[in-house]
């Protein structure tokens, strides 16, 4: 008996821990506000470098930022800014790890105003429905749509930084609120 040839989207390369974000999470609709806010953080870190260089440093992430609590992390003070910029195991970049604070309080008025961050996100789409597409090759994905750029233009409306349409593209296909996985991938679930 022959094994079935497995089939990845290409931009996830030979790396393991790449092709693992790709098999496990990437596209999986998440309903979950705490992995929600998880991926916006590390979204939003990702600002200018590539993701896979933000994967690398995910646990560093999660260790660094209380396992990505964001009702400590909207506490934290300019203590822990300074904690943070000494911990080699994120991007010590002041201006992204001030908004990540800044993040987690305006992500919390959401969750008040809307009943939860999932609400909100799904409330910019078709029907409340994720987004399938069919794609051939990575090439064809797009890196904003009209929904990206609704999301990202409310969200800096609200006082969300680092996430303008293309990291809210970038977020949407991470958080599987569209299936950009190309349509003879082993791993696309629709």
């Amino acid at each position: 008996m022959s094994k079935k040839e497995i089939i990845r989207c290409s931009w996830c390369g030979q790396d393991p821990l790449y092709q693992d974000y790709h098999d496990q999470e990437w596209g999986k609709q998440v309903k979950d506000d705490g992995t929600l806010f998880e991926f916006l953080i590390l979204e939003s870190a990702q600002a200018g470098l590539s993701w896979i260089t933000i994967l690398k440093r995910r646990e560093g992430y999660r260790r660094a930022y209380d396992n990505f609590d964001y009702r400590k992390i909207a506490q934290y003070t300019e203590s822990d800014v300074e904690r943070l910029m000494q911990d080699e195991g994120i991007i010590r970049n002041r201006l992204k790890v001030k908004s990540s604070i800044a993040n987690a309080r305006i992500f919390m008025e959401i969750q008040q105003e809307f009943g939860s961050f999932y609400n909100y996100l799904y409330s910019f789409l078709p029907n409340g429905e994720p987004i399938i597409n069919t794609l051939e090759n990575a090439k064809e994905a797009p890196v904003t749509t009209s929904v990206s750029d609704a999301i990202a233009k409310d969200l800096k409306k609200r006082g969300v930084k680092f996430f303008g349409s293309t990291i809210c593209y970038a977020y949407m296909q991470a958080v599987g609120m569209v299936n950009d996985h190309i349509a003879s991938c082993s791993f696309r679930t629709a």
